[in-house]
């Protein structure tokens, strides 16, 4: 299996190691002085005899815990990789690692093709974006399960496949057209960002939908199509854009966030949202405008909105002043369940192993297994101590930093550590006979020379001059407390140690990006959703003139938002990178629903309708539209949970709770808000 690593196109052939190769080698204190040689040696013939001197000479090298299991029970042949690809001179492929990993090691050396009962555990960066981007594949698939969904239940709410068919296509133009002008802008689409393009879609289906309503509604009158559409293009027209701005602009504060995957993703659903404006609310209409009525179209119009009404009667009780006052309690209790449950949402991960997967795939269990048989664990944070040039001869450096590594190592969470002065007092100790009470750092700088002029740099524990000295601390999982324990603890050493000689700095490794990701996500949370209210807001203020209204619009929406959290800290999902953009994505697709329903109450109240029956009329028009879209939507990603991808997972299940719950607050909660604040006139 070294052979195999050894001799894929992108392997680091001199970073190659494990029991067989030349690197990996044993020195150990004799009479004569010290003596080393490799740990397997040139006349190894795997007798019993040999066998246990390659276990005598396993301890005498260290790497008990390292390459090899602390219970001998397994052994690692570690490999690093170049960024380009030798054979071709291009970047290196990472999934094709992957792929070979799989081929030339678990397939080739299976125990069903080999008779032995050996397993193998593959972890690394590649063998990760391998098992996400296959992951990433089943994602389209889940997208078009969730299209052909929508497409079925479109279909029959506009009794009419052709009617059905342009609002599916339009919104589909929306998601072409953004996917289209990602690569202008200078952005892709990444396995983190592919479910942005079905939000896209998801927002232009519910604007849809209530163009295709109101147009339903003149034909329901018995006018022309054209008319019909003309009518609902002036009627839709400022709420749709004041909802899709709305969006637009939330998704924008979203580039405050200094994280990257977020600010493309901010993007991506910028675009994508902004174009919407023109595809469903100024091309649809043109293309309904030029479809033909089938004679029997509005009779079956007739009979759907007669068979409704009574259930329109019934929903629209909830504008009777006592049932207002009811909703209204019930909202206040799950305003308190949200601030209660809300309050423990965790920033970042809450399980072991990479979070783009399921707990139970194989690369984690692959992890969790390496995990339990090492020492060096498969999540590092890398401390980087800087100080003067020649600093690791230096005594009062290279204790500050011994002190550093055990402080590190006894904190919880903290599985081991390496570091240089640990390396330097072993080499010191061989120097005097392997006695263990030498293993110390030396006072004298000569001897302390001695002890660390053996340490190449390609070790990761120093650079060529000595003025940075990396501490690698493993960790035994990434879990946010794990995360935020270990980064307290370097935060409060630095504090007591830094000086003009030695800075302790924060951090690189996986677990050192994750902290720095965690700590802009927590800074961020709470600014980003100001500015997406505030936004919204302003926008509802500027268009309907009436602090009330927009008050029975933004304050459902914010119950959502506060509720999602809630639910979050319930299902044990971490406030992330994957999970902060849903969150204020779902108030930009929330309001949508907020905006048709005022809207279309406001005009019935101007027309003189008492409340009871002006909320009738909407549900009968928007309302009817806002039920479908969101009950359609949540079917959608219903089927997201199944998906191998556990972001895709969590996502799913906060966009259910978001589309339904936000149907459920501007059909309930809205309009007893608005029995109580609105005036009529």
């Amino acid at each position: 299996m070294t052979d195999e690593v050894f001799f894929i196109p992108g392997v680091d052939r001199a970073q190659v190691k494990s029991l067989f190769t030349p690197n990996v080698r044993f020195t150990e204190v004799v009479e004569d002085g010290i003596s080393g040689g490799n740990v397997i040696p040139d006349d190894f013939d795997y007798s019993r005899e040999d066998l246990q001197k390659v276990k005598q000479n396993i301890i005498k090298a260290g790497i008990v815990g390292r390459l090899v299991a602390n219970d001998f029970s397994g052994a690692l042949v570690s490999a690093q990789l170049l960024d380009i690809n030798p054979n071709t001179g291009e970047r290196l492929d990472y999934v094709e690692v992957s792929r070979q990993l799989e081929e030339k090691i678990r397939q080739k050396y299976s125990s069903e093709q080999t008779d032995v009962n050996i397993d193998y555990h593959i972890i690394g960066f590649a063998k990760m974006i391998g098992d996400i981007t296959i992951g990433a594949k089943r994602v389209i698939l889940f997208f078009f399960i969730a299209l052909l969904i929508t497409a079925c239940l479109v279909i029959y709410y506009a009794q009419s496949v052709k009617f059905a068919i342009v609002p599916l296509g339009c919104s589909l133009v929306a998601v072409i057209w953004q996917l289209g002008l990602l690569p202008l802008f200078g952005f892709g689409i990444d396995p983190m960002s592919i479910l942005v393009p079905f939000l896209v879609f998801a927002i232009g289906v519910s604007h849809g939908m209530q163009m295709l309503n109101a147009v339903r509604s003149g034909i329901w009158k018995r006018l022309g199509c054209e008319s019909a559409c003309r009518s609902s293009f002036r009627k839709l027209l400022v709420p749709g854009v004041i909802a899709l701005l709305s969006d637009t602009v939330g998704f924008i504060t979203i580039l405050l966030i200094d994280v990257e995957i977020i600010q493309e993703m901010a993007v991506t659903a910028s675009l994508g949202v902004a174009v919407i404006i023109l595809t469903n609310l100024v091309l649809l209409p043109l293309l309904l405008s030029l479809l033909e009525i089938d004679p029997g179209y509005p009779d079956r119009l007739h009979r759907r909105a007669t068979r409704l009404l009574p259930l329109w009667h019934r929903l629209s009780r909830v504008t009777q002043r006592r049932n207002a006052i009811t909703v209204i309690i019930i909202s206040v209790f799950l305003l308190a369940f949200g601030l209660w449950q809300g309050s423990d949402v965790k920033i970042g991960d809450q399980h072991r192993g990479i979070p783009e997967l399921h707990e139970d795939s194989r690369y984690n269990r692959d992890s969790k297994e390496i995990a339990r048989r090492f020492s060096i664990g498969v999540d590092v944070l890398s401390v980087i101590v800087e100080t003067v040039p020649e600093g690791c001869i230096n005594y009062e450096v290279m204790k500050t930093i011994d002190e550093f590594e055990w402080v590190m190592a006894n904190t919880p969470g903290v599985q081991s550590v390496m570091a240089l002065p640990s390396v330097a007092k072993i080499i010191n100790a061989g120097w005097n006979e392997g006695n263990i009470k030498w293993r110390v750092l030396p006072r004298n700088q000569s001897v302390l020379t001695q002890s660390v002029s053996y340490v190449p740099t390609s070790s990761g524990l120093l650079n060529s001059d000595c003025s940075v000295m990396p501490v690698l601390v493993f960790t035994r999982d990434h879990k946010a407390e794990t995360i935020r324990t270990i980064i307290n603890q370097v935060k409060a050493f630095a504090n007591e140690n830094n000086s003009e000689t030695i800075q302790f700095k924060l951090a690189t490794g996986n677990v050192g990006v994750m902290a720095a990701t965690n700590e802009e996500v927590e800074a961020e949370q709470f600014p980003i959703l100001m500015y997406v209210y505030a936004v919204i807001i302003t926008l509802c203020i500027i268009t309907f003139r009436s602090i009330a209204g927009t008050l029975c619009i933004v304050i459902p929406l914010a119950l959502v938002s506060l509720l999602s959290y809630a639910l979050m800290s319930i299902l044990e999902i971490g406030l992330k990178v994957n999970t902060l953009p849903v969150v204020a994505l779902g108030a930009g697709i929330g309001v949508d629903y907020g905006i048709y329903i005022y809207h279309r109450l406001a005009s019935f109240l101007d027309e003189g309708l008492t409340m009871s029956r002006a909320y009738e009329m909407t549900l009968a028009t928007s309302g009817s539209a806002v039920f479908f879209t969101a009950i359609t939507l949540t079917i959608g990603v219903m089927t997201w949970v199944f998906s191998p991808l556990k972001f895709q997972a969590d996502m799913g299940i906060l966009l259910m709770f978001m589309f339904f719950v936000n149907m459920l607050g501007a059909s309930f909660l809205l309009p007893a808000l608005a029995t109580l604040i609105i005036k009529k006139k």
